[in-house]
């Protein structure tokens, strides 16, 4: 498109002025402008770099909104300094050393301007400069694509950053502008970021969403003010804070977060009102370090996607909750180190898969009035030094109520446990702690049971309906057990509470029982209740172990693999009896495959395989992944590597999703310490332990490169392929044999179809669906039959096509 001319409409009244005027080129119509005059531009490709220093506007014909492009070939295209309109224009920037559209002065008005660049930045402001920017569009994916500088400010209403090479909005240097209703995405740095004392960034009804990096980033002493916002679908962070940043969220929402939906360090502030958190891969809030601080009121953070805890408070740093909801999460609250405190007021806890409450490491937590429900454990106090408050707090329908274990001492005062699976209270190790006016309901173990002879004291406390009965204490000597005063208990338990407990024993991968362990960043601790000693199983012999592989479903080439490892060290076995040399077998094995193809329980029977051969002691199996190896400090990570070989002594330590320990992008994780620890183990302890390591294929390779020594522990590699549509059936069927369902005529068939039709996604989980598809046939099957006012044994029995749940 050719260059047009520019028609100068003149407001002044002077005789001698014409009225308007044309011009070949809008540097001529901008110098022969005055202010308040109007420059319409024809449609055309103006290779100018503009400057408007004078109060006029700037415009493109009426309707024809994108015909004018000014694009020079080189610096700023479009430089504006005094309060100017500027509207409708197409702004095309090549300089990567230069802005595409520079305000350095005034308050100028810029409407529906288009910048497409390669610039530093699309659109850049500084010093004094206020503008009002609506509903232009920036497209700048080699730099910023809106710049707020050394003090300057303006509104931007309804604009758009639809692609940037850095980051969506900066704001630095005393810099403080107002963003209403604007969208940032598809930025390879943070959406939007504001660094520098005295920086300032105000948002309302804004989403930032697509973006590399954070999607907010507040640094160095400067402020944040975010309303009704939305961030969510980052590669990074939601929010970052660091060094002294302040930042309010109110009524926002952030989710669908890989990494943390909230972290903040090194004093940061951070205030959450009416603000929800959901769909996070790592921490919900995350925060650290002496004098960091968050204020959440009216706050929902909930359906986690990790395996990590939804708040974590560490390092001193300070949270409090008020009035806030947090439910359907690996974890709820982990406090840790001395000096982190927690205060929880009026909130709920619910839908925990593990911990509810965790206080570790000399850290503090303070509940009032608070409600527990659904967890593993409603609240553990774990090691010396870590203490607080659970005043007039519920604890109901978790596993265990409230632990305190090796040292710890915390005060729990009326509050009510209610229908805990294993123990209202459970004290063990050293630890303390004081409960006053408490009551427990409903237990299906003991009400309060103390072993160890724990120091407790137990004031006006109230037990009823505990199966096993109201209290235990267990081994407590002539000085040492519970200081017991005015508690009472129904004794409904009856003979069952004086029958000998269960024994619970766990291992690190079993769904956390009454002493799960700590996820995410910090030492394991696995101390399992034994009150009674369980019968050893007689040893089976390597050929039953064998046969029980052989009856797994597929598996035809693992089965190939195991049994060729097995004849190698039976011969070898042999030979050394005999006096001859025996090859050595390095019994590491690398498990390589898909979720839900066999490869825990593959590990398993090799354990067992090599027990019965007399190279394992005991041949049982100890599951970690990075979770319980890895922690957040130096020499935290090997100590827990080494406590997970102690556990393994003797047996397999399998370790799930390996890679896990080696992140693309390890920043300031400690992965790197857990592999050189189990390199150096697994050399040290070759003839104790066995380790598996397991992931999906591609990761493992990636895993077994990262550090020279891993790939030469390992003897060889064994791929478990994905289950086809007929293995798939016959793991249903034999979930149906076992629970004594049949199939009707048909349902087969259907079955086998359904297998093929099924996505194979990242989500498909081989055995695993099969078995869930069975789960979700039985439930189908069973809302049929309940109508039936006199079934038969067909009714009760056969599985039909129709019970089928819907396609994922």
């Amino acid at each position: 498109m050719a260059q047009g001319t520019v028609q100068v409409t003149h407001t002044g009244t002077s005789r001698w002025r014409r009225r308007t005027g044309e011009y070949a080129s809008l540097a001529a119509a901008l110098e022969a402008a005055a202010d308040g005059d109007v420059l319409t531009v024809a449609p055309g490709t103006y290779r100018e770099n503009l400057v408007v220093q004078r109060a006029v506007t700037l415009r493109g014909p009426d309707g024809g909104q994108g015909s004018v492009r000014i694009a020079p070939a080189d610096g700023v295209p479009l430089t504006v300094r005094a309060s100017a309109v500027i509207q409708d224009l197409h702004v095309e920037g090549q300089d990567a050393a230069a802005p595409a559209v520079l305000v350095e002065d005034g308050t100028p008005e810029l409407l529906g301007l288009r910048v497409v660049a390669r610039s530093a930045s699309g659109i850049e402001v500084r010093g004094g400069a206020r503008p009002t920017v609506r509903r232009c569009v920036v497209d700048n994916p080699a730099g910023v694509g809106i710049a707020v500088l050394d003090g300057g400010g303006g509104v931007f209403e309804e604009c758009e950053v639809v692609s940037a090479g850095q980051a969506g909005v900066a704001v630095r240097s005393g810099a403080h502008p107002r963003l209403e209703r604007c969208r940032v995405h598809h930025a390879a740095g943070s959406g939007l970021t504001a660094t520098g004392e005295g920086s300032a960034l105000e948002a309302v009804g804004c989403e930032v969403y697509e973006v590399r990096g954070s999607g907010v980033q507040v640094t160095g002493r400067a402020t944040a003010h975010l309303t009704d916002c939305d961030v969510h679908r980052t590669t990074g962070d939601g929010v970052t804070l660091d060094t002294d940043a302040v930042l309010t969220l109110a009524d926002c929402r952030i989710h669908d977060i890989p990494e943390n939906a909230v972290d903040l360090r090194s004093r940061s502030v951070l205030t959450l009102t009416r603000t929800t958190v959901r769909q996070f891969g790592r921490n919900g809030l995350s925060v650290w370090d002496p004098g960091t601080r968050v204020d959440a009121n009216q706050c929902e953070i909930f359906d986690s996607t990790g395996d990590y805890p939804a708040v974590w408070i560490s390092d001193g740093a300070t949270a409090v909750l008020d009035s806030c909801r947090v439910h359907d999460v690996p974890d709820a609250l982990f406090v840790l180190d001395r000096g982190s405190r927690a205060d929880v007021v009026d909130s709920d806890l619910s839908q925990v898969r593990n911990t509810a409450v965790s206080v570790s490491d000399g850290a503090t937590a303070q509940l009032d009035d608070c409600r527990i429900r659904d967890a593993a454990t409603g609240a553990w106090f774990r090691d010396h030094g870590s203490g607080g408050t659970l005043n007039n707090c519920t604890l109901d329908g978790n596993r265990t109520g409230v632990i305190v274990t090796k040292g710890a001492d915390p005060t729990i005062e009326r509050c009510t446990v209610d229908s805990p699976s294993e123990a209202g209270v459970y004290v063990s190790a050293g630890g303390r702690g004081s409960f006053l006016n408490c009551r427990v309901t409903g237990s299906a173990g003991y009400g309060f049971h103390v072993i160890d002879g724990c120091r407790t004291t137990l004031r006006k406390c109230r037990t009823e309906r505990c199966a096993r009965g109201g209290y235990e204490f267990a081994d407590g000597g002539h000085d040492s057990g519970p200081l017991v005063e005015d508690c009472t208990s129904d004794e409904s338990g009856g003979a069952a509470a004086t029958a000998p407990p269960e024994p619970v024993v766990q291992t690190a991968g079993q769904t956390p029982g009454l002493l799960g362990s700590i996820p995410g960043q910090r030492t394991t601790e696995q101390e399992p209740l034994i009150t009674a000693a369980a019968p050893q199983e007689p040893a089976r012999t390597s050929k039953a172990v064998l046969g029980e592989l052989d009856a797994l479903v597929g598996l035809d080439s693992v089965k190939r693999e195991v049994r060729a490892l097995t004849d190698m060290i039976e011969v070898g076995r042999r030979r050394q009896q005999a006096g001859l040399k025996a090859a050595s077998v390095k019994r590491h094995l690398v498990f390589t495959g898909s979720p839900g193809t066999g490869k825990t329980t593959v590990a398993r029977l090799y354990g067992e395989i090599l027990a019965s051969l007399g190279v394992l002691d005991k041949g049982h199996l100890v599951e970690v992944s990075r979770v319980d190896l890895v922690g957040e400090h130096i020499g935290s990570t090997a100590i827990r590597t080494q406590e997970a070989f102690q556990r393994a002594h003797g047996g397999v330590l399998f370790i799930d999703e390996a890679y896990a320990l080696s992140p693309e992008d390890a920043g300031r994780d400690f992965g790197k310490e857990a592999i050189d620890t189990l390199v150096k183990l697994m050399e040290d302890q070759r003839d104790s332990v066995v380790v598996i390591v397991a992931g999906y294929t591609a990761e493992m390779e990636r895993f077994l490169s990262v550090n020279p020594g891993v790939a030469s522990r390992f003897s060889r590699t064994i791929t478990f392929g994905d289950y086809g549509p007929e293995e798939l059936l016959r793991i249903v069927e034999q979930q149906a044999d076992e629970h004594e369902y049949r199939l009707a005529p048909g349902t087969a068939e259907a079955l086998t179809k359904y297998f093929t039709t099924i996505p194979k996604g990242p989500a498909f989980g081989n055995g695993r669906t099969a078995r869930q598809t069975f789960e979700a046939m039985v439930e189908r099957h069973a809302s049929r039959v309940a109508q039936v006012s006199d079934p038969s044994t067909d009714d009760l029995t056969l599985l039909y096509a129709d019970d089928l749940p819907e396609l994922p």
